[in-house]
């Protein structure tokens, strides 16, 4: 699934700010959020606006909406900072699934093959793991929100069109196996930003030969920030105005 296509909407009854409506937060800062499940990270932007009656807020890093984990997120004259955090390196763990390789590189994707993964062992897997380590050369999925030509590649994948992406360089500072029960491979990851862990899991099953899709993934760390110190949604549907400005980090 893409940015675009959240299976939830924030705005419904009780998601708004139970402040009034004329008063507007007039604090800036950062706030660490822990993105659920199915929420895009747009969603994420619009809950606290809607919420809290943020004027103006930002976040740095979009995460897709099958995944979990540290959402940083600018609010006021914080957003300024966003070229700067975006650019922090990321920390992930997730769970990839061997033997099925799908259009999106994760499992929200229309299955493409299948096969039989029962004959990796687990030396097999540490090898096409060192593959990816050091800096590589990546090449955006289909299901990007990377533009061409003025156009999001996801919108372009949605209309049945496929075109030439441009590959860019990223930097894979660890890749390693956390743990292995087949068909299921439990993985840390220490990369710099853009990179695209969807499509490593589709190029770590091409390597394998038995194809693989992304199944869960968590952010960790961003930066010097990390999940540990976020809060969730659950969490700030409890709060007033007064709460989040207790909340917000200072920059």
């Amino acid at each position: 699934m893409n940015e675009s296509e959240s299976k939830f909407s924030p705005d419904q009854p009780g998601e708004r700010s139970q402040e009034p409506r004329n008063k507007a937060f007039p604090h800036s800062g950062i706030l660490l959020v822990d993105k659920p499940q199915t929420w895009t990270s747009h969603d994420v932007i619009n809950f606290l606006r809607r919420r809290f009656n943020i004027k103006k807020a930002g976040h740095c890093g979009t995460l897709d909406p099958a995944a979990t984990g540290l959402l940083v997120t600018l609010l006021g004259h914080a957003t300024k900072l966003s070229g700067k955090l975006m650019g922090q390196d990321k920390v992930y763990s997730g769970t990839i699934l061997l033997g099925t390789e799908t259009d999106s590189g994760d499992l929200d994707g229309k299955i493409l093959s299948q096969k039989d993964s029962s004959g990796v062992t687990e030396d097999e897997l540490r090898n096409a793991f060192s593959c990816f380590v050091g800096k590589i050369m990546q090449t955006p999925p289909m299901v990007s929100a990377v533009k061409k030509d003025g156009k999001r590649l996801y919108e372009l994948a949605r209309s049945g069109i496929s075109v030439e992406r441009e590959a860019k360089e990223i930097n894979i500072c660890e890749f390693r196996i956390e743990s292995f029960s087949p068909p299921h491979v439990n993985f840390y990851l220490e990369c710099s930003k853009g990179t695209y862990v969807r499509a490593l899991s589709t190029e770590i099953g091409q390597k394998l030969g038995c194809g693989a899709a992304l199944m869960s993934l968590r952010r960790l760390k961003s930066g010097s920030f990390s999940a540990e110190n976020a809060f969730t949604v659950d969490e700030m549907r409890k709060w007033s105005q007064e709460d989040l400005y207790q909340a917000i980090l200072a920059f």
